[in-house]
């Protein structure tokens, strides 16, 4: 079975497949804020709520960490950046050299990787039960507004679509160029740290040719297609529903109990 990949929509009847697109989209921003400035007792709320989320949308946690799993090397270096780089009480025992870790590096790095996790698993939730089309038009809805001081919403939101469906095929480009290595008996798998890293690094030209190559593909094909700006209609037109509402005051209501016991950093 492939892994999901991260901004890969999954089909389904979850309650949360079911929501608005721009409900998703509002309370994504809302908890992405409240993940950014919370306190240790609100990211024990807020971590009740992703599972809660991702029992709604019919997810398996398996299959989500596998979404996330290529951003853990880049977690481990936030990780790492603040174990190391934040002031407070040395713990003997761990430090060596001119490595120096205190207890406050240790928390605030932890915290730090949580918080990461935390806001890229609501971009998950919301790229994996929210179709393309509904994304846009969603985000075109949203920036609507916008139109007043003349910035091209349409436009802005097709950018922001098209951003997240390359983030799967980035990953999947990768994956082609790795499985060709190990054909052709590259096998850096087994090497030391540094040799890895070295054979990781000649991935990069070939990775960004290929993108640029795809990027070309989707650029004439718009253009096969007759896409054009300017403004447009959609197959399905967007309606609140009873249980849309029901989440915005849900959100709401969470966002207020952390405001008022203070769990805001």
């Amino acid at each position: 079975m492939k892994p999901f990949r991260f901004g890969l929509f999954v089909a389904g009847d979850s309650p949360l497949h079911r929501l608005d697109p721009r409900v998703k989209i509002l309370s994504v921003v809302v908890l992405g804020v409240l993940t950014f400035q919370a306190s240790p007792e609100a990211a024990i709320l807020i971590s009740l709520l992703l599972a809660a989320l991702t029992g709604l949308s019919r997810l398996r946690p398996r299959r989500l960490w596998e979404a996330l799993k290529p951003l853990s090397v880049f977690a481990a270096l936030l990780f790492l950046i603040h174990l190391f780089s934040t002031d407070g009480q040395a713990m003997a025992s761990l430090s060596a050299g001119p490595f120096r870790v205190t207890r406050e590096g240790l928390s605030q790095g932890g915290f730090v990787v949580w918080q990461f996790f935390a806001l890229v698993s609501l971009g998950v939730l919301l790229t994996m039960t929210t179709g393309p089309s509904d994304l846009v038009a969603a985000l075109e809805k949203i920036l609507g507004p916008l139109k007043i001081l003349r910035v091209p919403a349409q436009d802005l939101a097709v950018m922001v679509s098209m951003a997240l469906r390359f983030l799967p095929t980035f990953q999947e480009e990768l994956e082609k160029l790795k499985t060709a290595r190990l054909a052709r008996g590259a096998d850096w798998r087994r090497d030391g740290a540094i040799r890895r890293l070295k054979a990781a690094s000649s991935l990069v030209v070939p990775l960004l040719l290929g993108t640029v190559r795809r990027a070309d593909d989707l650029a004439e094909a718009m253009e096969a297609r007759g896409y054009a700006r300017g403004p447009r209609t959609g197959l399905r037109e967007l309606r609140l529903a009873r249980a849309d509402y029901a989440a915005l005051v849900f959100v709401t209501a969470f966002t207020g109990v952390v405001l008022a016991a203070g769990m805001l950093c």
